[in-house]
């Protein structure tokens, strides 16, 4: 009974996987704007239906980590080694989020594919409400470890400071130095409130 499933899920993350490739190929071949769902369904061989199935949206189709950022900005914060603080992790993080997309900074269509995310005001603003759709969820983790109500205003600031950040830090000439100087305005108040963490 698991193996036709087993089948069945990878046969999903194929097609998923072919989808986003074909849209990415073809995206940063001809541009965002002049490709349509149409056009990527048909490179990956499958119907805009089938399409629609794994992506809600064309902008979607570029983002396809988005389903992992979650996890990761809780990890950021959870997973972090002793005696590394909250906002330092965060920073981190923030630094890091670029590996998060399609297309990660070891890749040379790296800076094709930062640059179409720049130049396309549906992408940039889809980037933007994916990085900071999840601001509940990091909130909730950074009281947990720091033992707060879930509804600790200080949690909820820090969450929603370190995701409004990033676009800040990446369109900074020097992303490091600007997540430096913009997580440095944090750490002194944070470990005033909580030292330990």
């Amino acid at each position: 009974m698991t193996e036709p499933l087993g089948r069945r899920e990878r046969k999903k993350a194929q097609t998923r996987q072919a989808l986003a490739d074909a849209a990415l190929e073809l995206f940063l071949d001809r541009g965002y704007d002049q490709v349509g769902v149409k056009d990527v369904a048909d490179a990956a061989d499958v119907s805009v239906t089938t399409l629609f199935k794994h992506f809600p949206g064309k902008e979607a189709l570029v983002f396809d980590q988005d389903r992992d950022l979650e996890d990761a900005l809780v990890a950021a914060v959870r997973d972090r080694p002793a005696g590394r603080s909250i906002p330092h992790a965060l920073r981190e993080h923030v630094l890091l989020a670029g590996s998060r997309f399609a297309v990660t900074a070891a890749d040379p269509r790296f800076p094709a594919f930062t640059r179409m995310i720049q130049d396309t005001p549906a992408l940039r603003d889809y980037a933007q409400r994916m990085w900071t759709r999840h601001e509940a969820a990091l909130a909730h983790a950074i009281a947990a470890e720091v033992g707060a109500p879930e509804d600790d205003v200080t949690c909820a600031a820090l969450a929603r400071f370190a995701l409004e950040a990033r676009v800040l830090v990446q369109r900074h000439a020097d992303p490091r130095r600007a997540a430096e100087e913009a997580f440095a305005l944090l750490e002194p108040g944070w470990a005033a409130r909580y030292p330990d963490h």
